[in-house]
């Protein structure tokens, strides 16, 4: 009777500390901190119609931006 409670209890354990028990939250980020590449990422603005995109969506044919294909065969 003691083994079989014991070992409901263990499993009762085991299942709570890997599904249920939350992992640590991170630290916050400070002011100090580098923000994320996303919101740090160069924007351009297209050629032909004038819109801003990023840098690496972007396609570059001599030196000038162009946001989309449309644009670079206009």
């Amino acid at each position: 009777m003691i083994q079989e409670l014991l070992l409901i209890v263990v499993v009762i354990g085991i299942v709570y500390f890997m599904f249920i028990k939350k992992k640590p939250l991170a630290k916050k980020k400070t002011k100090s901190e580098p923000k994320s590449k996303e919101l740090s990422e160069e924007l351009v603005e297209c050629v032909a119609c004038g819109t801003y995109s990023s840098a690496s969506d972007s396609f570059l044919k001599a030196g000038q931006y162009y946001c989309s294909r449309e644009c670079l065969e206009k």
